[in-house]
Protein backbone atom coordinates (compact mmCIF):
# COMPACT_ATOMS: atom_id res chain seq x y z
CA UNK A 1 0.00 0.00 0.00
CA UNK A 2 2.61 2.38 0.56
CA UNK A 3 4.45 1.58 -2.40
CA UNK A 4 1.35 2.76 -4.50
CA UNK A 5 1.28 5.90 -1.94
CA UNK A 6 4.37 6.98 -3.41
CA UNK A 7 3.90 6.37 -6.82
CA UNK A 8 0.52 8.67 -6.82
CA UNK A 9 2.69 11.29 -4.79
CA UNK A 10 5.23 11.38 -7.33
CA UNK A 11 3.15 11.37 -10.23
CA UNK A 12 0.93 13.98 -8.55
CA UNK A 13 4.24 16.02 -8.24
CA UNK A 14 4.91 15.31 -11.60
CA UNK A 15 2.08 16.92 -12.99
CA UNK A 16 2.48 20.00 -10.46
CA UNK A 17 5.65 20.72 -12.27
CA UNK A 18 4.71 20.36 -15.59
CA UNK A 19 7.30 17.01 -16.03
CA UNK A 20 6.81 13.78 -17.55
CA UNK A 21 7.52 10.58 -16.39
CA UNK A 22 11.20 10.72 -18.30
CA UNK A 23 11.70 14.41 -17.03
CA UNK A 24 10.38 16.18 -20.18
CA UNK A 25 8.61 19.83 -20.12
CA UNK A 26 5.16 18.41 -20.37
CA UNK A 27 2.40 21.67 -19.96
CA UNK A 28 4.04 24.48 -18.14
CA UNK A 29 3.00 26.27 -14.60
CA UNK A 30 2.35 29.32 -17.33
CA UNK A 31 0.53 29.42 -20.54
CA UNK A 32 1.16 32.55 -23.46
CA UNK A 33 -0.87 35.52 -23.91
CA UNK A 34 -2.49 33.35 -26.70
CA UNK A 35 -3.14 30.51 -24.73
CA UNK A 36 -1.64 27.98 -26.88
CA UNK A 37 1.60 26.82 -25.30
CA UNK A 38 3.22 26.49 -22.64
CA UNK A 39 5.99 29.00 -21.26
CA UNK A 40 9.34 28.14 -21.45
CA UNK A 41 10.68 31.30 -20.87
CA UNK A 42 9.77 34.43 -18.45
CA UNK A 43 11.22 37.73 -18.54
CA UNK A 44 10.45 39.73 -15.57
CA UNK A 45 11.46 42.92 -14.34
CA UNK A 46 13.26 42.82 -11.11
CA UNK A 47 11.07 43.13 -8.00
CA UNK A 48 7.76 43.36 -10.78
CA UNK A 49 4.47 41.29 -10.27
CA UNK A 50 3.85 40.63 -13.82
CA UNK A 51 5.89 39.20 -16.73
CA UNK A 52 7.31 41.74 -19.36
CA UNK A 53 7.68 39.23 -21.97
CA UNK A 54 6.08 35.52 -21.41
CA UNK A 55 8.26 33.27 -24.40
CA UNK A 56 7.06 30.00 -25.71
CA UNK A 57 8.80 27.90 -28.21
CA UNK A 58 6.35 28.91 -30.62
CA UNK A 59 7.76 32.12 -29.55
CA UNK A 60 11.13 31.84 -29.73
CA UNK A 61 11.12 30.46 -33.10
CA UNK A 62 9.42 33.23 -34.41
CA UNK A 63 12.58 35.50 -33.65
CA UNK A 64 15.59 35.14 -36.30
CA UNK A 65 16.91 32.02 -35.03
CA UNK A 66 20.88 31.71 -35.42
CA UNK A 67 23.11 28.43 -34.87
CA UNK A 68 26.37 27.74 -33.83
CA UNK A 69 28.85 25.11 -33.50
CA UNK A 70 31.18 24.47 -30.28
CA UNK A 71 32.55 22.39 -27.86
CA UNK A 72 31.87 22.77 -23.88
CA UNK A 73 33.21 21.54 -20.54
CA UNK A 74 29.75 20.04 -19.76
CA UNK A 75 29.60 17.73 -23.42
CA UNK A 76 31.40 15.44 -25.09
CA UNK A 77 32.68 17.01 -28.68
CA UNK A 78 31.40 20.04 -30.54
CA UNK A 79 28.21 20.27 -30.43
CA UNK A 80 25.23 22.55 -32.43
CA UNK A 81 23.27 24.91 -30.67
CA UNK A 82 20.01 26.59 -32.05
CA UNK A 83 17.94 29.45 -30.81
CA UNK A 84 17.61 33.34 -30.00
CA UNK A 85 20.41 35.32 -29.66
CA UNK A 86 20.44 37.15 -26.51
CA UNK A 87 20.69 40.33 -27.32
CA UNK A 88 17.65 40.22 -30.00
CA UNK A 89 15.11 38.90 -26.53
CA UNK A 90 16.70 42.70 -25.31
CA UNK A 91 15.76 44.64 -28.54
CA UNK A 92 12.11 42.81 -28.56
CA UNK A 93 11.65 44.22 -24.70
CA UNK A 94 13.18 47.50 -25.89
CA UNK A 95 10.64 47.45 -29.09
CA UNK A 96 7.52 46.30 -27.03
CA UNK A 97 7.93 48.07 -23.69
CA UNK A 98 10.00 51.02 -24.80
CA UNK A 99 12.67 49.65 -22.22
CA UNK A 100 16.25 49.67 -22.53
CA UNK A 101 17.93 46.74 -19.87
CA UNK A 102 20.44 47.72 -17.61
CA UNK A 103 21.39 44.23 -15.72
CA UNK A 104 19.91 40.97 -16.10
CA UNK A 105 19.84 37.53 -13.89
CA UNK A 106 19.03 34.22 -15.76
CA UNK A 107 17.50 31.99 -13.21
CA UNK A 108 17.19 27.94 -13.27
CA UNK A 109 14.15 25.88 -12.76
CA UNK A 110 16.44 24.80 -9.31
CA UNK A 111 16.83 28.75 -8.46
CA UNK A 112 20.10 28.74 -9.42
CA UNK A 113 20.69 32.53 -10.54
CA UNK A 114 23.67 34.03 -11.96
CA UNK A 115 23.89 37.97 -13.46
CA UNK A 116 24.85 38.15 -17.05
CA UNK A 117 26.54 40.87 -18.35
CA UNK A 118 24.55 43.42 -20.85
CA UNK A 119 27.56 43.37 -22.70
CA UNK A 120 27.36 39.97 -23.25
CA UNK A 121 23.82 40.70 -25.37
CA UNK A 122 25.79 41.15 -28.83
CA UNK A 123 25.72 39.91 -32.11
CA UNK A 124 28.28 36.96 -31.54
CA UNK A 125 27.47 36.54 -28.18
CA UNK A 126 24.99 34.56 -25.80
CA UNK A 127 22.18 32.61 -27.08
CA UNK A 128 19.33 31.10 -25.33
CA UNK A 129 19.52 27.79 -27.21
CA UNK A 130 16.42 25.80 -27.30
CA UNK A 131 17.54 22.80 -29.80
CA UNK A 132 21.26 20.93 -29.46
CA UNK A 133 22.28 19.23 -32.37
CA UNK A 134 18.73 19.26 -34.26
CA UNK A 135 17.05 18.19 -31.29
CA UNK A 136 14.52 19.84 -28.87
CA UNK A 137 16.23 19.52 -25.12
CA UNK A 138 14.10 17.94 -22.49
CA UNK A 139 14.58 19.06 -18.80
CA UNK A 140 16.73 15.70 -18.29
CA UNK A 141 19.07 17.63 -20.76
CA UNK A 142 19.61 20.60 -19.95
CA UNK A 143 16.47 21.88 -21.41
CA UNK A 144 14.43 23.33 -22.33
CA UNK A 145 16.39 26.36 -22.54
CA UNK A 146 20.01 26.62 -21.98
CA UNK A 147 22.39 30.08 -22.11
CA UNK A 148 25.03 29.20 -24.47
CA UNK A 149 28.15 31.28 -25.60
CA UNK A 150 30.52 29.72 -29.10
CA UNK A 151 33.25 28.96 -26.57
CA UNK A 152 35.20 27.95 -29.27
CA UNK A 153 35.17 31.34 -31.45
CA UNK A 154 36.80 33.82 -28.72
CA UNK A 155 39.22 32.55 -26.21
CA UNK A 156 37.70 35.22 -23.43
CA UNK A 157 34.41 33.10 -23.44
CA UNK A 158 36.64 30.13 -22.41
CA UNK A 159 36.31 31.34 -19.02
CA UNK A 160 35.25 30.49 -15.34
CA UNK A 161 33.20 33.58 -15.43
CA UNK A 162 31.36 32.59 -18.58
CA UNK A 163 31.14 29.24 -17.74
CA UNK A 164 29.04 30.11 -14.15
CA UNK A 165 26.80 32.29 -16.79
CA UNK A 166 25.75 29.34 -19.02
CA UNK A 167 22.78 28.30 -17.67
CA UNK A 168 20.91 25.29 -18.40
CA UNK A 169 17.05 24.63 -17.13
CA UNK A 170 16.37 28.41 -17.80
CA UNK A 171 13.24 29.60 -16.78
CA UNK A 172 13.36 33.03 -16.66
CA UNK A 173 15.31 36.36 -17.39
CA UNK A 174 15.41 39.09 -14.54
CA UNK A 175 15.95 42.59 -15.73
CA UNK A 176 16.46 45.94 -14.56
CA UNK A 177 15.54 48.67 -17.45
CA UNK A 178 15.31 52.14 -18.08
CA UNK A 179 12.80 54.08 -20.08
CA UNK A 180 13.76 54.82 -23.39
Amino acid sequence: MKRWKMIFSLAFLCGLLGLSATGDIGMARAETQSGQEPVLLTVAQEGGTSPLLSLSLQDLQGFDIESFTTATIWTTGPQEFTGVPLVDILARLQQEQGLKTTSIKARAVNDYMVEVPVSDAVEGGAMIAFQRNGKLMSLRNKGPLWVVYPYDSNAAYRSEATYSRSVWQLDRLIVETTLQ
